[in-house]
């Protein structure tokens, strides 16, 4: 982590002894501070979880087949129009809720 930069925010974080112990530990194995390095593997930690939702690559090729896949028309499933077309059980449970409260 560098230096330089200005570290203006704060985050406020509740956590256990045996949690404190365990980062305290890792931080003196890394020789960092333990701000250092918790800040360091949370903002990997978030890297590695927003990584395929804001960037992927491909050759022209799968652009093609990924353009086409989205111009290609719906392909019918019967069991999922089957699915979308039975009664809810949520629209029961709706449905005996206005008829208890239609008859008081």
């Amino acid at each position: 982590m560098s230096t330089t930069v200005n570290r203006s925010e704060k985050l406020d974080l509740r956590l256990t002894p045996l949690a404190k112990q365990k980062l305290k530990s890792a931080a003196a194995a890394a020789n960092r501070s333990v701000s250092d390095f918790v800040l360091e593997s949370a903002l990997a930690r978030a890297d590695e979880t927003l990584a395929d939702r804001q960037h992927f690559g491909l050759d022209s090729e799968q652009w093609t087949a990924f353009m086409a896949a989205l111009d290609a028309p719906p392909r019918h499933h019967a069991r999922m129009e089957r699915l979308l077309n039975e009664p809810s059980i949520f629209g029961n449970c709706a449905s005996a809720h206005d008829e208890r409260n239609a008859s008081v």
